[in-house]
């Protein structure tokens, strides 16, 4: 597949940005064909060996990032640098003239003074918080209520999530608005001015699914379920030796799978009838999900992490083995996959790389290797 079959070639996007969301949302542009040129300054931005890193100290989360894209160092503090980031954003043609960014505040790359010289240019300006003032990933989500229900139910203090979740949402967004704001550019000939806060992508989402709409209508919002899956039937056990699956049971058929594997029918209908409880509905396995706990936890106590593994394999009950980063890789799953690719990185070396995560008539967009820092900077 070559780079002008993909669905945005002939985009060309100027990022100037770190960290996750502009970055994330400019690979996501790259995937899918755009030409993006990422822009430094001099000797890198803030996350230029930004942790994971080799042996040798190069950054694999910087490379990951920026693969596929070009790299410009300019001095965005000298008039010079300037110029030259404008001339980039608003160069001629149809594919050109947008700027994704989480850099806002600078009056020289203003949407504002670009559409001076562009009239039709399109920006984006990922922002931190709601107001504009900073915010990143995890001071976002301490102030949202998340870490307040997450981890395990007798825990007192608020528990981080790993995942830089609002940061790759709004990195998404993102890619999205551009994308939304083209098509409408190719349409009418306007430009657009977006900007799209880390906060509010954490406060959309959050109102979407519920959680700021319980404390609004049911005057409380919900507690902490530690591994129980809230509102339905699904939380995690541990095999006699050692081995832990998550168990999840969406559907009274899936439910009666779990019940019958495990050989607790008689007992299960003796609390069923015994509570009042219809086990045919979400809300009532939830509501006595400890009592069901009890009954189906002695089953996986006594069978070995392969023999659970093995039934489960034949039930239609939804389970998955925990595993780490390491079991996923020795199990083959990316070179089973055909979204990773090999990459042949200059300062990591080779390994398989995610591509998009969505298939198009079969096949997965992938982009080529991250630029070593200003390898395209235009010469004086």
């Amino acid at each position: 597949m070559t780079p002008t079959d993909k669905p945005l070639a002939g985009l060309r996007i100027v990022e100037v940005s770190s960290f996750i969301a502009s970055p994330f949302a400019g690979l996501t542009l790259s995937q899918l064909g755009a030409e993006v040129i990422r822009v430094d300054p001099i000797g890198g931005a803030a996350d230029v060996n930004r942790w994971p890193l080799t042996a040798d100290g190069e950054s694999i989360y910087w490379t990951g990032l920026n693969r596929g894209k070009r790299s410009v160092e300019a001095d965005l503090r000298s008039e010079a640098g300037q110029e030259m980031v404008q001339r980039l954003v608003t160069e001629s043609g149809p594919g050109g003239g947008i700027l994704l960014t989480n850099q806002a505040g600078r009056s020289w790359m203003s949407h504002t003074v670009l559409s001076r010289i562009r009239p039709d240019v399109i920006t984006l300006e990922v922002l931190g918080r709601t107001d504009g003032t900073p915010g990143v990933d995890y001071t976002v989500n301490a102030g949202l209520g998340f870490p307040q229900i997450t981890g395990p139910v007798d825990h007192a203090v608020p528990v981080n999530h790993v995942l830089p979740a609002w940061d790759l949402a709004c990195g998404l967004y993102a890619a999205l608005c551009i994308s939304a704001a083209v098509r409408r550019r190719e349409q009418s000939g306007v430009g657009a001015h977006i900007t799209l806060p880390l906060e509010d992508t954490a406060l959309s989402v959050a109102g979407t699914l519920g959680y700021l709409t319980e404390p609004q209508v049911n005057e409380h919002s919900r507690t902490g379920t530690g591994n129980d899956v809230y509102g339905t039937y699904g939380t995690d056990f541990t095999t006699a030796d050692g081995g832990r699956f998550m168990i999840v049971a969406l559907t009274p058929r899936h439910f009666r799978d779990l019940v019958d594997l495990t050989g607790v029918r008689d007992a299960v209908d003796a609390v069923e009838k015994a509570l009042g409880a219809d086990f045919r509905r979400e809300a009532d396995r939830f509501t006595h999900r400890a009592v069901l706990n009890g009954l189906f936890e002695p089953w996986f106590a006594r069978h070995s992490t392969a023999d659970v593994a093995a039934v489960l394999e034949t039930a239609s009950v939804l389970s998955q083995q925990y595993r780490t980063f390491d079991d996923v890789v020795a199990d083959g799953v990316l070179a089973d996959n055909p979204m990773f690719a090999e990459l042949d990185q200059p300062g990591i070396g080779r390994y398989l790389a995610a591509g998009f995560p969505a298939a198009f008539e079969g096949a997965h967009y992938t982009t080529g290797p991250a630029p070593s820092l200003g390898a395209d900077t235009p010469a004086e």
